[in-house]
């Protein structure tokens, strides 16, 4: 232990000389050789991660009013899970190069797709236009010894994760067979209307970091999602699902499916998108309304949903950090020129693009718009963004999500530090712009906040897990586990 005391003295001392030197330093200064102390004499030297833990439990509190009914749509699946490679192998494909298809159509499309994305480390998801082979996959992938099945579809994920709660209630709405049934918390409350003869399936390839296949290796663990969904690609329970919220009177509404409409033709997804809003415009004004987006291709496709009033129809949104590029992309704001990521995403792009939508689309803006919170989750860190004075317990919120990102991906009740490891960068700029502030990580108050013209940002890092068991459903996880933690004050 002699070594820690010598850290702690030395600390000590350089505190007292910085003061020495300067007795009027700022707050944040002040503020954060502190707590480096404070993190010192705690006994945590050399683990940040137990730090980091310990905070989070202790900023994790429930908001003054919590959620009683929470109604969940509208997709929903049976998730076939197991490794990439070893499907691809078992259906006769060899390693090679990787190539981007905004639809598959072939083994062949599958595996190139598949290389991209894996050998950025990056989650994707895409249509399966052919039934034929389709079929044929999916029936190698569910046979497969080590393939697993579970509740797919992020509507469904949600509500499941939601329903562990026993003091909620839940409505969950989507195209629903039965095993999918079979395979739902008893606290879900499934609509006859939703109920279908047969299950959709969807097959998730995962990988490990550091996996590797010919010359190619992971960067970090992710997957890989594909499917020929009809059902839910057309979104067919909208209208149940919203008309259901009449006899269900929930105080909180959470919405997904839109991503899946990139299988249908251009004029089938206008028209749909159209009838979608007119839905959503269905839901009373006094439930708030969390939009969670997937991973698309089709910019025409995000620039309908950002500019045909599907944004400003909604008070919340969730997404990750390919989602949020994509989206910037094709609306033409900040950082579109930026191709992909590399590596952890900037902190200060992602609060420029974040701050940009809610200037844009959000309350803030000229435009009468809903949307007043963005909650952006990516592997190392998380971002919790609100328009000031329509969110409380927001601290809280985005420790929640983070805390379950560790917890989930690692199958642990609690953080298990020898599992963990911390992925975030120990210093960012909370912008792009000149003279933006930067901000330094202190393990033991892992949250930091900061504003910008009306609008307020919440980060905390993530504690990665160093195997992950499960990756499927993560970004479902952290956005419920956001919501419960999260108030809306009455406009």
């Amino acid at each position: 232990m002699w070594h820690k005391s010598v850290c702690v003295a030395l600390l000590a001392l350089a505190t007292g000389y910085v003061f020495l030197l300067d007795p009027d330093l700022p707050d944040s200064v002040v503020k954060s050789l502190s707590g480096s102390l404070l993190y010192l004499l705690r006994g945590d030297l050399g683990s940040p991660e137990s730090s980091m833990a310990a905070a989070w439990d202790a900023l994790i509190t429930q908001p003054a009013k919590q959620w009683n009914r929470v109604a969940v749509g509208v997709n929903a699946c049976v998730d076939v899970v197991l490794s990439g490679v070893k499907l691809l192998q078992a259906l006769g494909l060899d390693a090679g190069d990787g190539q981007d298809h905004s639809v598959l159509r072939t083994k062949t499309d599958l595996k190139e797709a598949f290389i991209h994305f894996m050998g950025k480390g990056a989650a994707a998801e895409r249509f399966f236009s052919d039934a034929e082979s389709f079929h044929q996959i999916a029936q190698t992938a569910s046979e497969y010894p080590t393939a697993q099945l579970y509740v797919g579809g992020n509507a469904a994920l949600i509500g499941q994760k939601i329903a562990m709660n026993p003091d909620l209630k839940v409505l969950l709405c989507g195209p629903i067979g039965p095993k999918l049934q079979e395979l739902l918390d008893e606290n879900v409350i499934v609509p006859a209307e939703s109920m279908q003869e047969f299950d959709e399936f969807h097959l998730i390839l995962e990988y490990r970091a550091g996996e590797e296949w010919g010359q190619l290796r992971a960067p970090n663990a992710n997957r890989f999602i594909f499917s020929h969904d009809l059902s839910n690609g057309a979104m067919n329970m909208l209208e149940v699902f919203v008309s259901s919220l009449v006899e269900f009177q929930p105080d909180l509404v959470v919405l997904s499916g839109l991503h899946m409409m990139e299988g249908q033709t251009k004029e089938m997804r206008q028209k749909r998108l159209l009838e979608a809003v007119a839905s959503i415009s269905d839901i009373p004004n006094d439930v708030p309304v969390h939009l969670e987006l997937a991973s698309m291709t089709d910019p025409a496709l995000m620039s309908e949903i950002i500019h045909k009033q599907v944004f400003p129809l909604v008070n919340s949104i969730g997404l990750n950090e390919q989602e949020l590029l994509f989206l910037t992309q094709a609306a033409f704001g900040p950082h579109a020129s930026l191709a992909s990521w590399s590596g952890v995403p900037d902190v200060g792009v992602v609060s420029d693009i974040l701050f940009w939508i809610l200037k844009e689309h959000g309350r803030t803006s000229e435009m009468p718009s809903e949307l007043t919170r963005i909650h952006f989750h990516t592997l190392a860190y998380h971002l919790l963004v609100t328009v000031d004075g329509y969110w409380a317990n927001q601290v809280a919120a985005v420790a929640a999500g983070a805390r379950v990102a560790g917890t989930q991906a690692c199958a642990t009740k609690s953080i298990d530090t020898s599992r963990v490891f911390l992925k975030a960068p120990l210093e960012f700029a909370t912008s792009k712009m000149e003279g933006a502030s930067r901000i330094s990580l202190n393990p033991g108050e892992p949250v930091s906040e900061w504003h910008r013209d009306g609008i307020t940002f919440h980060y905390t890092p993530v504690l990665v897990c160093k195997n992950p068991l499960q990756t499927v459903g993560l970004g479902d996880a952290i956005s419920a586990e956001g919501l419960l933690y999260s108030e809306i004050y009455p406009h």
